[in-house]
């Protein structure tokens, strides 16, 4: 059993990261491009409806989707029974989001929000078809079919939105790719995926799930709307410009680590939902997955932190240069994003919603008190409680942990020391080419790279992280070198 187990995480995880380096390199080259042929207000427009989207795509899970994942044994009563009360939410709604379209755009002053937000209702309709068959395959760690369709989707509407904005059709060019998207990734996770509805439906089945998935509903919709709450904010007192810039950083900084956290926490979850009756793998495992995360995020994210004034004037020109601070400190904030998941995903796996949810209360009011105090200096100002709110959120987000599995707050510091050291000595030195003249920013972000990565891996290498060290070992055992090359550190 922990053979077999283990066989298929290592080859879930394995698909998890092509899908991860597909669809997130196929979203970073596709928003380049249209980030060059649009301004920022149109981006603007689209992320002032965010908060509207996510909360619609809460509802439409219910909490469902991770009930199904944590519970052991689902019927296919349990399945159908779910599938067809989303399309029942999908539709309510997408036909909630058109009747308060007028509201939005009038709260807003943006009267062009009232059709873009009918459209992007049409989102939610398309995706109440396929939760379930994302949900089982994420379950039965099938992230190969979930690769096959991620990417493809993500391509064919990103040559849609791409072809748009080039022929003038501004901010629906971004409208028409996000629905094409979802489209397409119905219709390929039903191809792909032999799993099919009947014509069962079961309220007993719901209120079975309904104590988890409450919860965990109720812990969504808190999360959503927060997570989103300082878009609102921006978007009604600054001008939707600003909005765009803030969000164009805030895209550009979440990229790395909530993709890589994203690949390696949506198959921790599931497994650790299959070993939770066992504490010690538990223990072992997420202290494998926190250390490993920190190894590759934290290098990555002070990285693009101190590399940001390049990165952004290379990649989106000049217009978008006012969002170069924003990126710099979103990057640190970052950091923390693997941290939160991962003590998340356990009591996710360990059936413990209600404190998930209470954490997610707790956040939420910092939150708030975070906006409530900020606003008024800028959106700097508000970006720099953002950070505050997350260190005290990480501590709360591990608390519980010290006792369910005897994982502190204290302990994980200390096992994630190494890895902030190295990181930091690593970007200030990246950090120093700033001070030199270069004629091109191409060079300058070519040697601030160049010099990172050599510097990180040597530091690495000298002091034997574990992290990093049992890396190697992994991939040097799968080309089938010498052990006892890696073992010491003379022959650096």
């Amino acid at each position: 059993m922990t053979a077999s187990l283990k066989t298929k995480t290592i080859h879930a995880l394995s698909w998890s990261f092509i899908e991860t380096i597909g669809l997130q390199g196929t979203h970073f080259i596709i928003g380049v491009i249209l980030a060059r042929l649009l301004l920022p207000e149109q981006f603007g427009l689209i992320a002032m409806l965010s908060i509207f989207m996510a909360v619609a795509q809460s509802l439409l899970d219910s909490g469902f989707g991770s009930a199904l994942i944590q519970k052991q044994d689902i019927t296919q009563t349990d399945l159908s029974s779910v599938f067809y009360f989303n399309i029942l939410i999908g539709i309510a709604a997408a036909g909630l989001l058109s009747i308060s379209a007028p509201y939005i755009a009038t709260f807003y002053n943006q009267p062009e929000l009232i059709a873009l937000t009918r459209a992007m209702s049409l989102i939610i309709v398309i995706n109440s078809f396929s939760l379930i068959q994302y949900t089982l395959a994420a379950k039965n760690l099938n992230f190969k079919t979930i690769t096959k369709v991620s990417v493809l989707s993500n391509v064919i509407s990103g040559i849609i939105g791409i072809s748009m904005a080039y022929n003038g059709f501004g901010v629906w060019s971004l409208v028409s790719q996000q629905i094409s998207r979802s489209f397409l990734s119905a219709i390929l996770l039903w191809i792909f995926n032999s799993w099919r509805p009947s014509l069962s439906f079961s309220i007993k089945s719901l209120k079975n799930m309904f104590g988890y998935g409450s919860r965990m509903l109720a812990s969504g919709l808190l999360n959503q709307i927060f997570n989103n709450l300082h878009l609102l904010v921006i978007g009604r007192i600054f001008t939707a410009a600003s909005l765009g810039f803030f969000t164009r950083a805030k895209s550009l900084s979440e990229l790395p680590a909530q993709s890589i956290t994203s690949m390696v926490g949506r198959v921790t979850f599931p497994v650790f939902s299959s070993i939770q009756d066992d504490i010690p793998r538990i223990k072992n495992g997420m202290k494998k997955a926190l250390t490993t995360l920190a190894l590759i995020t934290f290098p990555i994210m002070i990285g693009l932190a101190v590399t940001a004034r390049p990165v952004v004037l290379l990649l989106f020109t000049d217009k978008w240069a006012e969002s170069i601070p924003y990126v710099r400190l979103l990057s640190i904030i970052g950091m923390l994003y693997p941290l939160h998941v991962i003590n998340l995903n356990i009591l996710q796996a360990l059936g413990r919603s209600d404190l998930f949810f209470r954490l997610e209360v707790i956040k939420k009011i910092l939150i708030v008190i975070n906006i409530a105090v900020t606003w008024r200096w800028g959106i700097m100002a508000m970006i720099y409680g953002m950070l505050v709110i997350s260190i005290i959120s990480y501590y709360f987000n591990s608390y519980y942990n010290k006792f369910m599995i005897k994982y502190s707050f204290t302990e994980q510091l200390f096992d994630l020391l190494p890895y902030i050291i190295i990181s930091s000595i690593m970007g200030l030195s990246v950090y120093s080419f700033e001070l030199i003249h270069f004629k091109s920013i191409l060079l300058l972000l070519i040697c601030q790279i160049t010099s990172g990565l050599i510097i990180y891996l040597l530091l690495c290498r000298i002091f034997q992280v574990k992290a990093f060290m049992d890396l190697l070992r992994t991939v040097l055992n799968k080309i089938n070198l010498p052990k006892n090359k890696i073992i010491t550190s003379q022959e650096i």
